[in-house]
């Protein structure tokens, strides 16, 4: 099956568009970040992906996300933060997750994110680390080309 994205890109994969392999996506805001604009624009580019996408709300903390990730069996786990505590709150969501011994779900970061910081992020399993102005194919190019199956 193909899918063809905003800049005419085909995605050639058998997950995206077939509702028996559709790749599951928690859409999650972490901490006190309470603007969700961004990460509501990424759940319906997702979903017109052909993904299935579950958002968590607003102020969850890692203990949370976790909790829903393993209930919800996703894939992904897209977190995304405004207020700085990205170095703190995504490695820790991939500590939980390694503890509970979960090591298929594909972590994404997005958000205010210093190029600086994206390498701490990587080493601590978090993937993409997209900033601000970032396009929508990229991500979902991303979330397909790395979701651990």
């Amino acid at each position: 099956m193909a899918t063809t994205l905003a800049n005419n890109t085909a995605i050639k994969d058998e997950n995206v568009g077939n509702p028996t392999k559709r790749i599951r996506v928690l859409v999650t805001k972490l901490g006190l970040d309470g603007h969700d604009r961004g990460a509501l624009v990424i759940c319906r580019a997702l979903r017109d992906a052909g993904m299935e996408v579950i958002y968590s709300g607003l102020f969850c903390t890692p203990e949370q996300v976790v909790k829903t990730a393993i209930e919800e069996d996703v894939d992904v786990i897209a977190m995304s933060l405004l207020n700085g505590a990205h170095l703190t709150l995504f490695p820790k969501v991939s500590r939980l997750l390694r503890e509970k011994n979960v090591e298929d779900i594909l972590l994404v970061g997005g958000g205010v994110i210093p190029e600086s910081d994206k390498g701490e992020l990587e080493k601590a399993g978090i993937t993409g680390n997209f900033g601000p102005g970032t396009s929508l194919d990229e991500i979902i190019n991303h979330i397909i080309k790395n979701v651990k199956r």
